[in-house]
């Protein structure tokens, strides 16, 4: 499913016209999104939670040519599944 997929079946479950569905998954999309830039967590009870982790800087290699480079540390968005997702999906 992609971003129009979700868009149609948020407009067909609620009744929404498709171009206020697609502003509501935006909105939804826009809210998680800062928000983890804030560095706070989203918890959709039932769903999962939203949250950031730091990765560390490490020494990678060049495959091509076996050179040593520097990866610098980042932040990398994360998502747990709750338990009522699993269960809907096992």
């Amino acid at each position: 499913m992609n971003k129009n997929d979700l868009v149609a079946a948020v407009a067909g479950s609620s009744g929404l016209s498709k171009a206020d569905a697609a502003k509501a998954v935006d909105g939804v999309i826009d809210s998680i999104t800062n928000s983890l830039k804030g560095g706070t967590e989203v918890r959709l009870v039932g769903f999962g939670t939203f949250s950031v982790t730091r990765r560390a800087a490490t020494t990678g290699r060049n495959p091509r040519t076996g050179e040593s480079i520097q990866i610098a540390a980042s932040n990398q968005p994360k998502f747990k599944a709750g338990k009522a997702l699993k269960g809907a999906v096992n």
